[in-house]
């Protein structure tokens, strides 16, 4: 999806600067032309030449160049470029891109492009968490810049961990093409994302659940909110971040997800990745249940609201996509398959989540997935990658689907 597109890369003065070298490696891969703008700050970490030697192009530092400047540079690479990246993105350039401030060579080309903007923030967690930087993130992302992370972990300081890593080159190369493959696709429309477990009380301290982390759902909101598209994201209860630029609904209990989910539509793609609980206890306890010598207290059961087969057989309002997940341990394709005939819904993203899956460390809470796409068309596999890939590429194939057919 990059074979052929010229990607200009801006690398910012962060200790995270060092991963754009092989983030250029990354889109030349992927069959892109990568030119480098490199700010003063960067060049204390990283230097010209070895971007060159990567990029294969002369690499532009100085704003009034007088080589690069005689035919007004900035604005020749802002205009020869189909997709600009930021990475990393510091506070410091996120808060001159909001002003618009235009005194350095990046600055000047960011403010002159017209072409889709994807912003990889890194920076310490209290500067990504300060108000100011959720204002200019906001901000942003209603001028339409596309995000990409950050993750959270361990921080350049010593002894610090939180939200603030730049996303890994492979992820960004993802969110790059997943730009790039929705174009005006998604521009504008809205996607409903649902993620995580929900919480089905049994008393006031017990409830019944499903082991999910919400990760892959939040890393397809994520990518949709990259893509340009308008993101609502129903979630239930997660230890994630907020993904930048997404609307969020928290909810506890699968009714409370359906009402959730109701109020939310009209959208034009709706990805149901939460774990909902099949079963609710029928009456749940006012007090805590207490284990008294008695005999164990029954469980009356009964069954939650079957959120993606009401949405997938809505009549008025239904989403022209409904995609649905399964999370099998056996026989994965078959009960995917079933799955979809029996729900009603356009796709099945189906993965392996038994302790032979093959995934290191487990699909259920980890960082990554293999999955099937089963649609009537077929069944398509996608090889083992991180749960942002599989984001990025599962939001690049809705926005295939949504873009208007030629005649």
């Amino acid at each position: 999806m990059l074979a052929g597109k010229t990607v200009l890369l801006i690398i910012g003065g962060g200790i995270a600067a060092y991963k754009s070298l092989d983030l250029i490696r990354r889109l030349k891969e992927r069959g892109a032309r990568v030119r480098v703008v490199m700010t003063e700050a960067a060049q204390k970490f990283v230097t010209p030449l070895a971007a060159g030697a990567l990029s294969h192009e002369p690499v532009f530092t100085e704003l009034f160049d007088r080589a690069a400047e005689q035919d007004i540079g900035h604005i020749r690479l802002a205009r020869e470029a189909d997709l600009v990246i930021v990475a990393p993105a510091t506070a410091d350039r996120m808060a001159r891109m909001v002003a618009g401030i235009a005194d350095d060579l990046a600055g000047a080309v960011l403010l002159a492009a017209r072409v889709p903007v994807l912003v990889a923030p890194a920076m310490n967690p209290a500067m990504w968490t300060h108000p100011a930087t959720a204002r200019n993130v906001a901000v942003l992302t209603g001028d339409g810049v596309a995000f990409v992370g950050p993750k959270a972990g361990a921080m350049a300081e010593r002894g610090e961990e939180g939200i603030g890593r730049m996303a890994e080159p492979t992820e960004i190369a993802a969110a790059a093409e997943a730009l790039l493959a929705a174009g005006s696709a998604l521009a504008g429309r809205h996607v409903l994302v649902t993620s995580g477990p929900t919480h089905e009380p049994i008393d006031p301290v017990r409830y019944i659940a499903n082991r999910s982390s919400g990760k892959q759902g939040h890393a397809i909101a994520a990518a949709a909110a990259a893509a340009g598209a308008r993101v609502t994201l129903v979630c239930g209860p997660v230890n994630l971040p907020d993904p930048a630029g997404v609307a969020v609904r928290r909810v506890e209990t699968a009714r409370e997800m359906l009402a959730a989910v109701e109020a939310a539509l009209p959208a034009d793609a709706a990805i149901f990745a939460a774990a909902v609980a099949d079963w609710r206890v029928a009456s749940q306890a006012g007090q805590k249940l207490k284990k008294d010598g008695n005999a164990i207290p029954p469980l009356m059961l009964t069954e939650n609201p079957d959120i993606l087969a009401g949405i997938a057989r809505r009549g008025a309002g239904r989403p022209r996509l409904v995609i649905g997940f399964a999370a099998e341990t056996q026989n994965v394709i078959e009960h995917a398959t079933a799955k979809l005939a029996r729900k009603g819904c356009d796709w099945i993203v189906a993965n392996d989540v038994s302790q032979e899956s093959g995934i290191a460390g487990g699909v259920m809470g980890g960082d990554r997935n293999e999955v099937h796409l089963v649609s009537a068309a077929g069944v398509e596999h996608w090889p083992a990658a991180s749960k942002a890939e599989v984001g990025h590429r599962l939001i690049a194939r809705i926005a295939e689907a949504l873009a208007p057919q030629e005649n």
